[in-house]
């Protein structure tokens, strides 16, 4: 199955105010529903003895905690409010109901692991974001559904389209059933004009919301796949998001879920055929600030290849304009927070030696508009009220979407860097790919947020992805796996199979057995690239063919392979802002005096250096060409660099 997002349109007022009371009559049945299941869980863990001698099924059974119990628990709140009634339908509580009932389940019930998942609390408006709704019968015909999708691609075009360009006014008009004619007809289920998303069964009458379709010659396949054939649609669920540029700070949209694959363009379809019939395997070595692809051919022709993705000072400079505006808008959202809530704060030092000073010269008190001391808390810390029920002004909860909304579009941005960047690596070094397995929730306990800068573990999740649909349409095996590091160590190892001990500081790599020299992470991607698995689902059985690596070295020569190492990019894992005379350009890297680590450290502490005496030498830590080569990122998402053949 697939999911299609449609927008829709709800700049009508009276759309708009109906659609809001649907979501609000929904958001109020869900948390009554929470709290039953809240309370019933509590009650479940207390009746330990009755589970012991009755069981547990038993005692769930008395408790009504089931899919149903809480379906009816949401059928006796509807029925207990009948205002509720106007904008809610049976059918919706009780999707609402099954929702809750797979958070319970979560708790009631440990995982393959043993893992359980905490209780299940009342959520907040403000995360309330979906209305789920029921799936089509694909059976029966005409069978009611919940939020059906009504109309048909070539009505929506004959009406908004007709010269064959798309063509969509700013308010969308009120859709009314109508025939492929053009004459009104009785019944949703006749109507062939413009899509719309019509729910019916509601107290206030039928819900209708225009669906205003993205536009653009691009987009044309995309709608034919999804639209063109109404027997596909499965499902609709309704959807909200914040958006402070949208008519009442919402922006709303209907997914719909279609039995089939998604739409794959001939281009990507074409590509991915290309990388599934490279005769290729590659490493990949990733850390906190690159990740580096090196591949060697299988076959008796072909080139080494090594790309590097890299932070830059460019995206540096980017980040910490990025997080120069969240420090201002959080600033703003704590004033707007004080400034309606300002018996929750005490007066900050100045503020506290001002009103001493007027109560010693005998003034009257004056009450501070923003008290800027900490919150009132008990003597446990904990705050005396409750943040949830602080007064919010219009000015807070319009920072707060603009916070949210701009976040959603940098993770989208993310996501789309990603997915471009996976697509150039596999195209250049094919679908078999072999990552050292490291949990990167422990890089970011250590580099704090120099990990979210670069996003190692959203870049892995997109090479993966664009792997696994590679080796599903070509055939060519399992895709990018996991190697487990206890037998392997890349870092650790030369291509020859000597092993050159390395720290983390040490950012070169020079064998004194074969004289093999280059930057650690190529070195450590093409140790990867000879790495083979027992099993691909088994990190453990990896293992380094150190014949096929001994071959390679024999193949290619060690003054070629350094060659191409030494001319790969290399760049600074260190946080460069601008200057203040640079006209706001980021600086060239420094360089660096002291043996630092490859990325600054946020959080821990640092190790004490051993003190070097007259007499050592000192060893080469930060070499020339990675402290002073600055290129920048390229345009293009991976750097390719051929390494020529030996003849």
């Amino acid at each position: 199955m697939s999911v299609l997002r449609l927008p829709l349109d709800v700049r009508e007022p009276r759309v708009r105010q109906m659609l809001e009371r649907v979501f609000a009559a929904a958001f109020t049945v869900r948390r009554a529903v929470q709290r039953d299941a809240r309370a019933r869980v509590d009650a479940y863990w207390a009746a330990c003895r009755e589970r012991a001698a009755a069981g547990p099924d038993a005692v769930r059974g008395r408790l009504g905690l089931s899919r149903s119990g809480l379906e009816h628990a949401a059928y006796r709140h509807v029925d207990g409010a009948p205002h509720v009634r106007r904008y809610l339908t049976k059918a919706l509580a009780m999707h609402l109901a099954d929702g809750v009932w797979e958070a319970t389940e979560r708790h009631l019930f440990p995982d393959a692991s043993g893992r359980r998942h905490g209780r299940p609390r009342p959520g907040g408006w403000w995360q309330f974001a979906t209305i789920p709704g029921r799936a089509r019968s694909h059976t029966r015909a005409r069978k009611w559904e919940t939020f059906r999708l009504v109309g048909s691609l070539a009505g929506h075009r004959a009406v908004f389209g007709p010269a064959g360009r798309l063509w969509q006014p700013r308010r969308m008009p009120v859709v009314t059933a109508t025939a492929a004619s053009g004459k009104p007809v009785r019944s949703w289920w006749d109507h062939d004009g413009p899509l719309a998303v019509v729910c019916t069964g509601l107290g206030g009458g039928d819900l209708v919301v225009p669906v205003r379709l993205p536009q653009g010659p691009g987009r044309r396949p995309v709608l034919e796949h999804y639209l063109v054939d109404p027997d596909r649609w499965h499902k609709i669920d309704l959807v909200r998001h914040r958006d402070p540029g949208a008519a009442g700070g919402w922006r709303y949209e209907a997914h719909l879920m279609i039995l089939g694959p998604g739409y794959t363009s001939p281009a990507v379809t074409q590509r991915r055929q290309a990388a599934g019939q490279l005769l290729r395997r590659g490493g990949v070595d990733v850390n906190v600030s690159n990740l580096t692809v090196v591949s060697v051919p299988t076959g008796p022709d072909g080139d080494l290849a090594a790309s590097r993705i890299a932070r830059t000072g460019e995206h540096d400079a980017v980040l910490a304009a990025q997080r120069l505006r969240q420090r201002r808008r959080q600033r703003a959202l704590d004033r707007s927070r004080r400034a309606a809530n300002p018996g929750q704060y005490r007066l900050s030092p100045r503020q506290q030696r001002r009103a001493d000073r007027r109560h010693a010269a005998g003034l009257p008190p004056v009450q501070a508009t923003v008290p800027g001391g900490p919150r009132i808390a008990n003597t446990a810390g904990i705050p005396v009220r409750a943040y949830r029920r602080d007064t919010l002004t219009n000015t807070y909860q319009r920072l707060r979407g603009q916070a949210a909304a701009d976040g959603a579009a940098r993770t989208r941005a993310g996501h789309t860097r990603a997915r471009i960047t996976a697509a150039a690596l596999v195209a250049v070094h094919g679908a078999g790919l072999v990552v050292e397995e490291a949990d990167i929730r422990a890089w970011a306990r250590r580099w704090g947020r120099g990990i979210h800068a670069f996003t190692p573990g959203m870049l892995l999740t997109a090479l993966r992805r664009e792997t696994t649909a590679v080796t599903a349409q070509a055939g060519c095996g399992p895709g990018l796996v996991r190697a487990g590091t206890r037998r392997t160590a890349w870092t650790q190892h030369c291509l020859c199979g000597h092993r050159v001990p390395k720290r983390l500081a040490d950012r070169r790599h020079h064998c004194p057995g074969c004289g093999l020299a280059g930057d650690r992470d190529l070195v450590a991607a093409l140790v990867g690239a000879h790495t083979v698995l027992t099993d691909p689902a088994q990190p453990g059985t990896a293992r380094v063919d150190w014949d096929a690596a001994r071959a390679t070295l024999d193949r290619y020569g060690v003054e070629a392979i350094n060659e191409g190492l030494q001319g790969a990019l290399t760049e600074s894992t260190g946080t460069h802002h601008p200057g203040p005379h640079s006209g706001g350009r980021p600086r060239r890297p420094q360089p660096s005096t002291s043996r630092c680590q490859g990325a600054r450290r946020t959080t821990g502490t640092s190790p004490r250096q051993p003190r070097m005496s007259p007499t050592t030498t000192p060893v080469a830590r930060t070499t020339p060409e990675r402290r002073d080569a600055h290129p920048g990122l390229s345009t293009k998402p991976g750097i390719t660099t051929g390494l020529r053949h030996r003849p």
